[in-house]
């Protein structure tokens, strides 16, 4: 065991190893906050409110911990103590039609040795069930082909400019918005290159199905791993070959092809709106 100095004050020690893991996880959590927060808005007032000073006495700190942990709710995260099922304040939404928006590369910017990267967005439609409510017990309407040519219409003003589809920059950041009452699940998550692209896709999104944007629902991660680009990520020998290796996050252009919608069972998806002109859609491009 190693020997303590003289001048070794265990509480002081364990006082500041308390704040210095518990400030860590609190910069986590809010991840999109920059500094130590301010009183600019409600998610930077609340870190600012949550994070432990070296002035702090036994009173505020305690008070800190039970704001971060019991009112915000940091322990019911599976990140420490579960209250018991995280699905319980959850909708649930099977049997909600689901709401698809798909966006790839243009082949122009594609690398010659990769594919062109697609992405995919969806929501399910809170609103509305698949079939009517005698057929599956929902309280909602069941969504008709009138429902759906107006989301449609929707997406086409949104998410269509100048005869093409917006674009938006992916990249090695996940951006998560977590709204269940109005369709957009715990867990669910697009790549971005910034907090603003990731904002755009979302409120275009929230304004197609009619359901407010709320923008402290969005929590944007950046990871310590940066990006990969096709020359950074190399070449490996597969049975004596060599390929491509996959790159990590890459940032690219994505523009918006199609939008369509599930219905679930065996019944064939709708297809909305088609840029690529490869499926006709309920409203037509251009």
């Amino acid at each position: 065991m190693t020997d303590l100095p003289d001048d070794f004050n265990p509480f002081e020690h364990l006082q500041q190893t308390y704040r210095t893991e518990f400030n860590r996880r609190v910069d986590k959590f809010f991840a999109d906050v920059p500094g130590t927060g301010d009183l600019s808005g409600t998610r930077p007032s609340l870190k600012l409110a949550c994070r432990m000073t070296d002035n702090d006495n036994d009173a505020m700190m305690n008070m800190r911990h039970n704001l971060f942990f019991n009112v915000i709710g940091y322990s019911r995260k599976n990140l420490a103590i579960v209250y018991g099922s995280k699905f319980d304040t959850a909708p649930p939404v099977a049997g909600h039609p689901q709401l698809f928006l798909t966006f790839s590369q243009d082949s122009a910017a594609t690398p010659s040795e990769e594919s062109p990267i697609e992405h995919e967005k969806s929501v399910r439609l809170m609103k509305f069930s698949c079939a009517g409510g005698d057929d599956d017990g929902s309280t909602k309407p069941a969504i008709t082909k009138a429902n759906m040519t107006e989301i449609a219409n929707e997406i086409k003003t949104l998410f269509i400019s100048g005869g093409r589809g917006i674009d938006y920059t992916c990249g090695n950041k996940s951006a998560s918005y977590t709204d269940p009452e109005n369709g957009f699940a715990r867990g669910n998550y697009m790549l971005v290159n910034s907090r603003a692209d990731a904002m755009e896709v979302y409120q275009k999104l929230c304004n197609a199905i009619d359901v407010p944007f709320n923008q402290e629902k969005l929590i944007v991660n950046d990871p310590d791993k940066p990006s990969t680009t096709t020359a950074a990520a190399g070449k490996i020998t597969i049975l004596g070959k060599q390929v491509q290796n996959r790159r990590y996050r890459p940032v690219a252009v994505l523009r918006f092809r199609s939008a369509y919608i599930s219905l679930g069972n065996l019944v064939p998806p709708v297809i909305l709106i088609d840029t690529t002109l490869r499926h006709t859609g309920l409203v037509k491009y251009p």
